[in-house]
């Protein structure tokens, strides 16, 4: 795992930056903070310190509890100058949210103050995010001192639009949503030769295709039938096996989330709409994980317009089967593919259960959670997993029990099982 500095500088998007450093810890990442004095009017240090686990620092003359050294570090035994010591044991250092003032220090080569030093004194790579009102951030001055920082080779991860912070204005200048962010910085990292999860490109020239989120099954032109799944889950497994160097494509059924960086993303609704795009890609892709909640049933008649409410004290819906997408996929198989299904069990035989559907789908492996437990699985961050999987038709039958770990550590451990499969 990586060592992240964040430096958080003055805007109302520094509470974001509270939501990077638990998604960097949470997937192992160790994480020091530090901050300009303006940033501290909108979080205090008290918050990131708690998040980290590290003491958060303000200025290049406060003395440093830990020496420079980052949480899964020994400290020295003696004081070194924070800002040459906190960027040297770092593998990247993000800016975020970048503020148009502290990118005109950057620019400029300022170092009027702890964080700009350390930008100054940085040979990690160096990844910035502005957040801004869309009028600062389109001036000349911001477009130029941003090109400027990126001609010197610095990442820029650009803001999103949409609502801003004054009221009623909307436009670019949103800070970049914080799943982008961490996995800007893993990028970074990859790209230093300092590879995140100490993968490496293990997945270097493979295809993998991802589906993740939950069908939605049409009952009339406004209602449907669903699930709670959220996506985060297939998500973590397209950054993480693009992490390792591999080519992804990501089916998304009803997915809200922000794609991770370098994703080919495809977007469906229904069943029918999630099967036909799998079966176009599925064709080129050495590796399948089908981490989407799939429907097992659909309306048989789906009505045209709106069902009116009105005259009606009961309303009956005839369902039928849908096609069962990873077992017709699995029947396509060409030799030197791995395939990889998920299965939402619920109670005690879950395990038991699963190891039937492994045999009956001639699958490689498969993922398995317990629905029901409220704090892993469907629309959490974390979640806890047992992988069953197999060589060939062989009828032995691996387990490796995941513990509760956030979904970018669990699909971590998916993508070891994968590549061990594959050797």
């Amino acid at each position: 795992m990586a060592r992240i500095l964040l430096g958080v500088s003055g805007g109302i998007a520094a509470y974001k930056a509270l939501e990077v450093v638990r998604l960097a810890t949470g997937a192992g990442h160790a994480v020091r903070v530090v901050q300009t004095p303006s940033s501290r009017r909108f979080v205090g240090e008290a918050s990131f310190a708690a998040l980290s686990g590290a003491p958060v620092l303000i200025s290049e003359f406060q003395r440093d509890p830990a020496h420079g050294a980052f949480p899964d570090q020994p400290q020295p035994d003696h004081d070194p100058l924070s800002h040459l010591e906190l960027v040297a044991n770092a593998d990247v250092f993000l800016i975020a949210p970048a503020s148009a003032n502290t990118i005109a220090k950057l620019a400029a080569g300022l170092a009027d103050n702890l964080l700009c030093s350390c930008a100054l004194a940085a040979g990690c790579p160096l990844v910035l995010a502005p957040a801004m009102n869309n009028r600062m951030y389109e001036h000349a001055a911001t477009v130029a001192n941003l090109a400027t920082l990126a001609a010197r080779g610095v990442r820029i991860v650009e803001p999103d639009s949409g609502r801003l912070a004054s009221r009623g204005e909307h436009g670019v200048g949103r800070l970049a949503a914080p799943e982008r962010l961490l996995a800007a910085c893993e990028e970074a990292i990859a790209g230093a030769g300092a590879p995140a999860s100490g993968a490496g490109a293990a997945l270097a020239g493979l295809s993998v295709l991802v589906t993740a989120g939950g069908t939605r099954e049409p009952i009339d032109s406004v209602r449907y039938i669903s699930n709670s799944s959220s996506g985060r889950m297939g998500l973590a497994l397209a950054g993480a096996a693009h992490r390792r160097g591999a080519a992804v494509t990501l089916v998304a059924a009803n997915v809200a989330l922000e794609t991770p960086a370098g994703v080919e993303r495809i977007d469906v609704s229904s069943a029918a709409e999630l099967q036909r795009a799998c079966e176009r890609a599925f064709g080129a892709c050495d590796v399948l994980l089908m981490a989407a909640a799939v429907a097992d049933f659909t309306p048989a008649e789906p009505a045209n317009g709106k069902i009116k409410k009105a005259g009606r004290e009961l309303l009956e819906l005839t369902l039928r089967p849908t096609d069962d997408v990873l077992s017709g996929l699995a029947a396509r198989r060409r030799a030197g593919q791995t395939l990889v299904g998920f299965a939402a069990e619920h109670g005690a035989d879950a395990v038991e259960t699963a190891r039937a559907k492994l045999a009956a789908k001639h699958l490689d492996a498969l993922v398995v959670n317990d629905i029901s437990r409220g704090d892993i699985g469907f629309d959490v961050d974390a979640n806890e997993v047992t992988i069953l999987s197999r060589r060939g038709e062989s009828a032995q039958i691996d387990r490796d029990d995941v513990p509760r770990a956030s979904k970018s550590e669990v699909a971590e451990a998916i993508l070891d099982a994968v590549e061990g499969l594959r050797k």
